[in-house]
Order: C-alpha cells, then structure tokens, then sequence
C-alpha cells in the first residue's frame, strides 16, 4: 500500500467563477502542491480529441488524461482546477471546493471573456441550477465537499484562507499520509 504525504484537491465551479485564480492563490502561498489547469494539461499533453463548435470548447481525452495524471496524482498535493470532477477517481480525492458565484457576477465576467450568448446562458444557467454542486455531491463522500461563493478579492483571500486551514488540520490528522485506496 502507498502513502501519500499531501492531499490532492479539486477546485472546481461554473466557468467564470474564479477556479484558476483560487488555485494559483492557494499554490503562490503552499509551494509543496501543484497546480493542474485542467484544460492547459490537456492541450500541453495531447489530449485533446477535437473542438465542439456549439460550445466553443475543445473536447478532452479523459481517458488519456486521467491515465497521464495517475502517477501524479499518487505523489499527492495536487490542486485540481476544472469546471467538472465526477471524472477524478475518488480514492484520488481528499478536498472537493466548489466555487460558486452571484449569477451577475459571472454573466459580467463571462461577457468580459468574450463568449458567445449562448455559452454564457448555459454556463448562467448551470450555476442557478447548481449542477456542479450536485456532481460534486454525488460523485464524492459529502463530508469532504465544500462549496464556497466567490464575488470579489476578499471573498477569494477568505476562501484560501479556508482551504489553507484545512490543509493544516489534513496534515495534523494524517502525520504518516494517506493510502491511496479507497477503505
């Protein structure tokens, strides 16, 4: 059985929600982890399969990817950051952080993107209706999915805050790590 001695995090919310900018804050002040940009990984790594012109988006490879992150992951301190992650094996995962915004809020910051009307209704309209929540909850154990709103800097520095005291309680429970099956 391995051990691994950092936890591995998700990051994740409605695109436009501040996913990047938490996981990049919360790496700048715990320099032990990784951060993964989901979709970065995926274009740095050959696993991108083709382009979904309805949704404006490339189309992933999460077979490919996820066999790319395995190794990786087992090492543990890696901070996830994408808008889904039913996909990521849960004997993987210690922390899911669903990031979640105002609905103006992120109409603003999605038109400030640039993206077409109809990605921005979708993506508005899967943050009402709390859809990344939902996987979040359903995918994992609830006991370690927590949903945090994110509108400004403050919130943003509150809520890595947050996941930075989490980290140091993970580090008290678990001195010698955690096993990477599931019990």
């Amino acid at each position: 059985m391995t051990l691994r001695k950092l936890p591995n995090i998700i990051i994740t919310g409605t695109p436009g929600c501040g996913k990047t900018s938490h996981a990049e804050e919360f790496v700048s002040q715990n320099p032990e982890f990784t951060h993964i940009n989901v979709s970065e990984f995926a274009k740095a790594n050959g696993c991108i399969e083709g382009y979904d012109e309805e949704r404006d988006s490339s189309i992933v490879n999460e077979d490919r990817m996820l066999d790319l992150l395995e190794t990786m992951s087992e090492k543990g301190g890696l901070v996830i950051d994408w808008h889904c992650c039913e996909i990521f094996p849960e004997r993987w995962i210690d922390l899911v952080v669903v990031i979640r915004c105002n609905n103006t809020v992120l109409y603003e910051r999605l038109e400030k993107r640039g993206y077409k009307q109809s990605k921005i209704t979708e993506n508005v309209e899967c943050e009402i209706m709390q859809v990344l929540l939902t996987e979040a909850m359903e995918s994992y154990n609830p006991n370690i999915v927590v949903e945090l709103r994110s509108e400004d800097v403050d919130s943003l520095d509150e809520n890595v805050f947050r996941i930075s005291q989490w980290y140091q309680l993970w580090k008290k429970n678990n001195p010698d790590g955690v096993s990477n099956e599931l019990e």
